[in-house]
């Protein structure tokens, strides 16, 4: 039999197969030394095919092959350092929801996760949530985070699930499309999806007034059929974002803006660094290119982890200052 991955709880994978009925699935033990580096061998949206097998009257199924995947989006796991953690497979659309305060999400989040959908090849649109509730200088800081990202190429969204304000523009780039939600614990996932599809009844949480973050309410990956022609995965909040598999010389050409002025650098493995006559230093020296970006992307060169707490949130301006 074939099926989709639903949704995941560790030992056991909720399975829809091809005629619409949903199985408790395990993997074969192989599946967990085939040499694949992640802690989770099989992901929300993977292809599988599987066999049943009855026990004491109860059905379950056996995964026996997970087929190709057309991507799949990845982060470090959280305790094995050498590890990755797949978050979702075969993606159409990811919304990478972002908040300005209550709680911050800070440009070295953003361009982590953008450059890994970029090296996976999966279309991403920014989300920024929570207008309604905006300040004068928060409202300041999205219209320039939004112009940043526009620029890029991006596409960003403004909206509020509290009144509605963007749900049809985020419904209609869904429909007839797989999409993923994501973003820090406490950005508004379940609430933003609750108000694109009320029957869903996702659990919301309170923001933490000492934290300023978001109580975990996604403990795993689950992907949820909607009413007007769409899937949509929903994950757990995540803290930080770290970069695994990357070379180098890669790098510089998961930033669309970089890898534009790539040719015209002097060194054709130019790393944007020490080197004389990049045409990306030049481009930052005028103005032309963001300094929190190139910030974001010596970060990621150094192998440095995100700090939360002191990364630039704005050109030149600490998000605690």
């Amino acid at each position: 039999m074939k099926g989709i991955v639903y949704k995941s709880t560790g030992s056991w994978y909720s399975v829809k197969s091809e005629e619409g009925e949903f199985y408790d699935c395990r993997i074969k033990g192989k599946f967990r030394i085939k040499g694949i580096k992640s802690t989770n061998p099989l992901a929300v949206g993977d292809h599988v095919q599987f066999e049943l097998e009855t026990n004491n009257d109860v059905t379950t199924g056996v995964i026996n092959v997970i087929e190709p995947r057309k991507n799949y989006i990845v982060r470090k796991s959280v305790n094995l350092s050498k590890q990755v953690h797949i978050i979702a497979s075969n993606i159409d659309i990811l919304f990478l929801i972002v908040t300005i305060d209550n709680p911050v999400t800070t440009t070295s989040f953003i361009d982590r996760f953008l450059v890994t959908a970029e090296a996976y090849g999966i279309k991403t649109i920014l989300v920024f949530n929570k207008v309604d509730t905006f300040s004068e200088e928060a409202l300041d800081e999205q219209l320039y985070l939004q112009y940043l990202y526009s620029q890029i190429g991006y596409e960003c969204l403004r909206v509020s699930a509290l009144t509605g304000k963007g749900i049809d523009e985020i419904k209609e780039r869904m429909k007839g499309n797989v999409s993923m939600f994501s973003g820090h614990s406490g950005v508004g996932k379940s609430t933003l999806i609750n108000a694109i599809e009320p029957g869903l009844n996702l659990k919301t949480a309170k923001i933490s007034e000492q934290h300023q973050q978001g109580q975990h309410t996604t403990t795993f990956a689950e992907m949820f059929e909607l009413s007007f022609d769409a899937q949509i995965i929903d994950t757990p909040g995540i803290r930080g974002f770290g970069i695994v598999d990357m070379e180098p010389q890669e790098v510089g050409d998961y930033f669309p803006e970089f890898f534009a002025l790539k040719d015209q650098c002097k060194f054709n493995n130019c790393l944007h660094r020490e080197e004389p006559y990049c045409a990306v230093k030049e481009a930052l020296d005028d103005d032309l290119l963001s300094w929190s970006r190139y910030k974001s992307y010596i970060q990621i060169l150094d192998g440095e982890e995100e700090n939360y707490r002191t990364d630039v949130y704005k050109d030149g301006k600490n998000q605690d200052e």
